[in-house]
């Protein structure tokens, strides 16, 4: 069986049935005590009486007497803060005043025998039961008070505590309700508490009314005399900054500074311009036959005019020349007005240039000037705000102050005018009467809670104590979790009735052997091939039977005709020697250790069975038992006996039985029911892992079969409903099984 299918194994109600069954005891014990508990408590608690009065509560209209109207405002926090009030220190202090319950408290304690409950009237009335009483609803010692305030404060205190404000859904109306052992004190608090409730809320409001003029009037006269100091600061700053002159500034200054603004563009933008046509004019300084070619210069009327000129002088001396000869004067006259024309142009395009630069250069000094007074209308405009940020703050708090102070006297007009107004309306609708029948305990609903409480608190107890014990419990839980076959199982019984460690020799007959029989038949019958000759018997830790289990398995097989030779390997904690009254002075050990030889066997209490000892405790019994001497002699011994069986040390004690289990074919392991824990088993399974010998099963010993009914009736009715003996029937089943295994 793998871990895949342990996990998914599903669990039935009979499981969780039989989970119950097993640990009724733990059931029975908490359904018990709690309902013992539950029921001494219900009848030994003394009455408690509730009276209950009815107000109705609201809000009551704001006036607003400047505009002559009324209106509600909605307040989520108005009534839980009126059920504070009703428990307020204040409210019960009243209460005390007005009952006198600091002078006649002993009159209300005094509790009618007929409402005395039934343990208290068992109890004949002790005074320390009462003392209880008394503590448990806080009015202990305040009899012994000396102190007349501080016991009417604890007193106010203890009723404070009893009270219980319920409001009544989608509605204005509120129940107070008392709690007390006394009907009469419960009804008189509960009235009383009604009444000084609504006083409270009078006095709450006329000394807040009073307070808050007070207050007003004071805050006022203070507010006064801060509006005229600020206002006389105000004026003497005006004084002192031509106030009347800077409120014209601040006009001028932006205008002026928008004007220069504008004028600076401009004056950029024209120095931008002759800055380009100077870089081109100074390209053709050098060539002034080029000048002409820009239009800045070309277009000059005095050089339009020279050009004229110098066009018609050129055509008079191409005329002449064509007429005249070449040293005619006439033609001489005319080419030096022409030379003296291009002179002329010459100079009025230097001139031009000479023009261009100053023009460029005065742009400059525009804009060099211009930014100038624009940097100083800026910081005139700066100045000028600081002065009117200022004259704001100065201004402001005058108004600010003139305005705190105008709405201080409204408010100490509307205050005097509304000082006897109620802000809270309270009516009695019901009050409370003297009740007639407790409200606690309630003793059917106790009882019932009590039955529900013990019964499932019982079966929750029974499973948390069955999931904290990982413990072996029985064959199903154990295939279940370790996944390996259960062989069989030994019931538990009491250490004087039999001797348990050679019970099938002594009472073969018994439940005990039966089940010893029973583990026999699945020894014999484990492998569909043959049995197996060798077999190791374990245990994970000591003290769980494993000695006995092997001289009653052994014994068992005997009986059956087959030679059964019982080996005793544990070499540390032997007990077959003691237990079967063998002589032990030689054997396993001496053998090993090569000192004798094969008369180490001794005959055992029964026919076909034979015993070997363990001899002294060697210093090496590891050593001992997995040398090649151990190995030949299981080797020649199992050609002898149907069967060799090896009580062995415990699994995770010692490393003796892992020696053993290369030289053997099968191991079983024995755990102990309610001891073993599954992860004992674990671990012990995992140190068997990749040897050589298969693993049978386990066996559970000891298990208390009493406290699981299937396994119980099952071993009881098999025991009992044979005719022949069970040891007959099992050895007749044993031999036939073996025959055909044989054929």
């Amino acid at each position: 069986m793998n871990g895949q299918t342990i996990e998914e194994k599903e669990i039935h109600l009979r499981d969780y049935l039989r989970i119950i069954n097993k640990r009724r005891q733990i059931v029975y014990t908490f359904f018990a005590v709690v309902f013992v508990l539950v029921v001494v408590g219900t009848f030994s608690t003394t009455p408690i009486y509730s009276a209950s009065t009815r107000l109705l509560i609201e809000k009551a209209e704001t006036s607003n007497v400047m505009n002559n109207t009324e209106f509600y405002s909605y307040d989520a926090e108005f009534y839980p803060t009126q059920y504070e009030l009703i428990k307020s220190s204040s409210v019960t202090r009243k209460v005390v005043d007005t009952l006198g319950l600091d002078k006649n408290l002993d009159s209300y304690f005094n509790i009618d025998p007929k409402r005395r409950s039934v343990i208290t009237k068992m109890a004949g009335g002790l005074s320390t039961f009462i003392a209880t009483v008394f503590r448990t609803k806080g009015l202990e010692n305040l009899r012994e008070k000396e102190d007349p305030d501080k016991k009417a404060d604890a007193i106010a205190k203890t009723i404070s505590s009893g009270i219980v404000v319920t409001p009544v859904k989608n509605s204005k109306i509120v129940d107070i309700s008392y709690f007390s052992p006394n009907p009469e004190l419960a009804c008189s608090v509960v009235n009383a508490l009604a009444r000084s409730y609504i006083e409270d809320l009078l006095d709450l409001n006329m000394s807040s009314t009073k307070y808050t003029l007070d207050w007003l009037t004071k805050k006022a006269e203070e507010e006064k005399t801060t509006v005229a100091k600020s206002e006389k600061t105000l004026q003497e700053y005006q004084k002192s900054q031509n106030f009347v002159t800077l409120e014209n500034k601040e006009t001028i200054i932006p205008q002026k500074m928008a004007e220069l603004n504008n004028r600076l563009l401009s004056a950029e933008s024209k120095r931008r311009e002759l800055e380009a046509l100077y870089k081109k004019v100074q390209e053709v300084t050098s060539n002034l036959g080029n000048a002409e070619n820009i239009s800045a210069i070309a277009t000059d009327p005095t050089l339009q005019s020279l050009r004229q000129q110098i066009i018609m002088a050129e055509q008079d001396v191409t005329e002449r020349s064509q007429k005249l000869g070449q040293k005619h004067p006439a033609l001489i006259r005319a080419k030096e007005d022409l030379d003296s024309l291009k002179m002329k142009r010459e100079q009025e395009i230097k001139r031009v240039i000479e023009s261009i630069k100053n023009e460029y250069e005065l742009a400059g000094a525009n804009v060099a000037s211009f930014k100038k007074s624009l940097a100083e209308a800026k910081g005139e405009a700066l100045n000028l705000n600081e002065k009117a940020m200022e004259f704001g703050v100065l201004n402001r708090e005058v108004e600010t102050n003139r305005q705190l102070y105008d709405v201080l006297v409204k408010r100490m007009k509307e205050q005097s005018i509304s000082e006897k107004t109620r802000t809270v309306n309270v009516l009695i609708i019901e009050k409370a009467e003297v009740p007639s029948s407790p409200v606690k305990p309630r003793k059917a609903q106790n009882i019932l809670l009590g039955l529900i409480l013990g019964l499932f608190g019982g079966v929750a107890m029974a499973f948390f104590v069955e999931y904290l014990d990982q413990t072996i419990k029985s064959p199903d839980d154990a295939e279940a979790k370790l996944g390996v076959a259960v062989l069989g199982l030994i019931p538990l019984v009491n250490s004087g009735e039999h001797d348990v460690d050679k019970i099938v020799m002594t009472d073969p007959n018994s439940l005990i052997a039966e089940s010893f029989k029973a583990i026999r038949t699945s020894l014999l019958l484990s492998s569909a091939e043959k049995s197996p000759k060798r077999v190791l018997i374990t245990s994970p830790g000591p003290g769980e039977g494993k000695t006995s289990i092997s001289i009653n398995l052994a014994a068992a097989i005997a009986q059956t005709g087959y030679s059964v030779l019982l080996i005793d390997a544990d070499l540390r904690r032997p007990r077959i020697a003691k237990v079967l009254g063998l002589s032990n002075t030689k054997g396993l050990s001496t053998y090993l250790a090569g000192a004798s030889d094969m008369d180490v066997i001794q005959d055992g209490p029964i026919t076909n069975l034979s015993i070997i000892t363990s001899g002294p405790i060697p210093p090496n019994p590891s050593e001992l038992l997995g040398s090649k001497r151990m190995a030949e002699m299981i080797e020649t011994l199992s050609e002898k006996y149907d069967i060799v069986i090896c009580d062995s040390p415990p699994l995770l004690s010692v490393a003796d039985t892992l020696m053993l289990d290369n030289i053997l074919d099968a191991v079983i392991i024995v755990t102990r029911g309610g001891k073993t824990s599954y992860e004992d088993v674990r671990n012990g399974l995992k140190s068997l892992s990749g040897l050589k010998a298969q693993v049978l099963g386990i066996i559970i010993n000891a298990l208390d079969i009493k406290k699981n009914n299937y396994y119980y009736y099952q071993y009881k009715n098999y025991y009992y409903s044979s005719d022949e003996t069970s040891d007959d029937k099992i050895s007749r089943e044993t031999k036939k099984a073996a025959h055909k295994k044989k054929v």
